[in-house]
């Protein structure tokens, strides 16, 4: 006979009191200031991804490829460690990102945090929200439109470490050929974007509109 036992899984009620006590716990880390970030994972057609926030915005969306906790380790360290799960505070987030995969969403409409981008990568981050829904343009064409054409290189590292993709949409931003260049989700995920905004959009050939 075995003499490990195997420990049951909780009752209903249970859970239900582990969710009670666990918002509890939430409500009182707020109300003494205690959490200066906080964060949810929520599953999607391109893999779960982490949803992280500042009491100013959003601050951070992960892809499951880059380690979720290693994500957490690098806010704990750039911004603070006072970091809690709470999936409340990103319903709003959740639902758009929701909307957008459904193709129902085309802008998203959410306050931002851009505090762990330099001063010239939140220009050009900022800028990638002025590319419409299932359109594209090439690094130079942004760099052209934050008036430093001469800054291709740098456009693309600020691309590259987007910390807000989908919300604020590297993935249209692609080389003068027309080919993807790099994405931070892997050129799977972008041509998968790219094709749930366009449909016609025919990968590493495509040229731009």
């Amino acid at each position: 006979m075995n003499s490990q036992t195997k420990k049951a899984a909780p009752t209903q009620e249970e859970s239900a009191a582990l969710d009670r006590l666990r918002e509890q716990l939430v409500a009182e880390a707020a109300k003494h200031e205690l959490v200066d970030i906080s964060y949810r994972i929520v599953d999607s057609p391109i893999g779960r991804l982490l949803l992280a926030g500042t009491e100013a915005g959003l601050v951070r969306v992960a892809f499951e490829t880059e380690g979720h906790e290693h994500i957490l380790e690098v806010l704990a360290e750039k911004i603070s460690p006072r970091i809690l799960k709470n999936p409340r505070n990103f319903d709003r987030v959740a639902y758009q990102l929701e909307q957008y995969f459904d193709g129902t969403l085309h802008d998203f409409d959410l306050p931002l945090d851009l505090q762990l981008s330099t001063a010239f990568r939140r220009q050009v981050q900022l800028e990638l929200g002025n590319i419409g829904y299932g359109q594209t343009r090439s690094y130079l064409q942004v760099a052209e439109h934050i008036g430093k054409p001469k800054a291709v290189r740098a456009v693309g590292s600020a691309c590259a470490t987007n910390p807000l993709p989908i919300v604020l949409p590297c993935h249209r931003v692609l080389r003068s050929d027309g080919s993807l260049g790099g994405y931070l989700g892997g050129l799977d995920v972008k041509t998968t974007l790219l094709r749930l905004e366009n449909p016609s959009f025919a990968g590493s050939e495509q040229r731009l509109f």
